[in-house]
């Protein structure tokens, strides 16, 4: 998920400034339906998965999420309008955001409390690795001789990425189908008394 995210948002402003012709800051503002979503679906995501466990919301959001990126692969041209790119962006945003909240339960949930903490770290460490592998990974399909020379050229090299992106989400599909059902919830054993405390 995050190799996806990071990686075809790293290209994802620069289409939309160097092959599209935007300014930055309406960049930033047509990148609102992608980027927006996770703060009004996520809560609602994290709600639903303490009732339903963990895993459909995986499946479902990866499979948005490489809708959405072969979508826009699919039409990516410097003569595209913003409504179908926007609708795109919405479906991709709303895969991300069934994601996000889940994946961290889902870590969080297959350790005991007390290592808690360890897990965090271990999901905090994996999303940037991820995304710093998604990053790398687009940016090398992307990069050609003359790929900025016109916004046609660009187009092709980010459409092209963008498909390696539908690809890795694919390949979390079926990490997430794999990924253990509703959690089971621990009793939690006290720790046993130091001797001689």
């Amino acid at each position: 998920m995050y190799a996806g995210l990071f990686g075809s948002l790293f290209l994802m402003a620069q289409f939309l400034q160097t092959a599209l012709g935007h300014s930055p800051l309406g960049t930033g503002l047509r990148l609102l339906p992608w980027t927006a979503a996770p703060m009004v679906v996520a809560p609602i995501a994290g709600a639903l998965a303490d009732r339903y466990g963990n895993r459909p919301f995986m499946v479902v959001g990866l499979v948005l999420q490489a809708v959405g990126y072969g979508w826009i692969a699919t039409i990516a041209s410097p003569d595209m309008g913003y409504a179908e790119l926007a609708i795109a962006f919405t479906i991709s945003g709303i895969g991300t955001s069934l994601c996000f909240p889940t994946v961290a339960n889902c870590v969080m949930g297959a350790v005991p409390a007390q290592e808690a903490g360890v897990a965090s770290g271990t999901n905090s460490a994996m999303r940037e690795l991820g995304g710093v592998f998604g990053v790398a990974v687009l940016a090398a399909v992307f990069s050609r001789h003359g790929v900025y020379a016109s916004p046609a050229t660009f187009a092709d090299g980010f459409a092209q990425a963008l498909w390696v992106a539908a690809g890795l989400s694919a390949v979390g599909i079926v990490a997430a189908v794999l990924t253990p059902g509703r959690a089971r919830v621990r009793a939690q054993r006290p720790e046993p008394a130091l001797a001689g405390a």
